[in-house]
């Protein structure tokens, strides 16, 4: 009886462990059946790689669809220039570089007057002379009245301190300013002598309108050009009126039309003036 009563027990046990694991499969089952329901519109809502690349394709594209400035890659062209004489005034200095004054139109439209050329811009080289510069000049300077006694202490002066002759400085100043001691060239360049404000610097001039320091001055660089091409009045006179080193360079008298007459002129009255004196 005994035996009989543990093996129904046995029996229930194992019942309700079969009815309790039944249980508990389906309980998990449903619950994977409410998590696939949750599940699926969270993955509807994420699209596939698929559907990324058909909605980028129908997507509009931004682009720079205007046009943007480009650098321009133009070689610039090259500078013009045209030189002419000027009609106006006694104007002239130690150098043909330093007499010449360009004209050019800037950015901004101004006409602008410079002793310096522009970078960019095309220009115009102003060639202004001093009196006996002009090439197609219509005086006699054979037979032009000549100045023996204006400023004769100064030149006399002068002369003596420089050793060179006094007729050469008179001719000089005479080609250079007519004997105007208040001359103004447009590019700077001052009195009797026509000292450009370097040279009358380098040569001890104070102030190059009065009468006695620019003769003083101008003598001073006449004897060093005179000087350094072995008194050579020619050369010299060349070298005066355009540079040392443009005399040097064509090794003679530079073949610029304003210092050949220039040169030849001064030579003339250096002439009458020593008959004169």
């Amino acid at each position: 009886m005994r035996i009989f009563v543990c093996l129904v027990w046995i029996f229930i046990i194992f019942s309700c462990l079969l009815s309790a694991n039944g249980m508990a499969e389906d309980k998990q089952q449903l619950s994977l059946s409410k998590d696939d329901n949750r599940v699926k519109p969270m993955v509807k809502l994420i699209p596939s790689a698929t559907s990324n690349k058909a909605k980028t394709a129908q997507s509009p594209v931004l682009t720079n669809d205007y046009p943007l400035p480009q650098e321009s890659r133009a070689k610039k062209p090259k500078q013009s220039y045209k030189a002419r004489y000027s009609e106006h005034g006694i104007v002239d200095d130690i150098g043909v570089e330093k007499r010449r004054v360009y004209q050019y139109t800037n950015d901004a439209g101004i006409t602008v007057f410079s002793d310096n050329p522009p970078v960019e811009n095309s220009y115009q080289v102003l060639l202004y002379q001093c009196f006996a510069c002009r090439p197609d000049s219509t005086i006699d300077w054979y037979h032009i009245a000549l100045n023996t006694k204006s400023y004769k202490a100064f030149v006399d002066n002068a002369a003596k301190q420089h050793h060179i002759d006094s007729a050469l400085i008179r001719a000089v100043i005479h080609a250079e300013s007519a004997f105007k001691s208040q001359a103004v060239s447009r590019v700077g360049a001052k009195g009797l002598m026509q000292l450009m404000p370097l040279t009358a610097k380098d040569m001890g001039v104070l102030d190059a309108l009065n009468p006695a320091d620019n003769i003083n001055g101008g003598s001073r660089y006449l004897a060093k050009m005179l000087k350094q091409f072995n008194n050579n009045v020619e050369l010299a006179c060349a070298a005066y009126n355009a540079g040392p080193s443009n005399v040097a360079k064509y090794q003679g008298v530079p073949p610029f039309p304003e210092t050949q007459a220039y040169v030849k002129r001064v030579q003339i009255l250096y002439q009458r003036y020593k008959k004169a004196l």
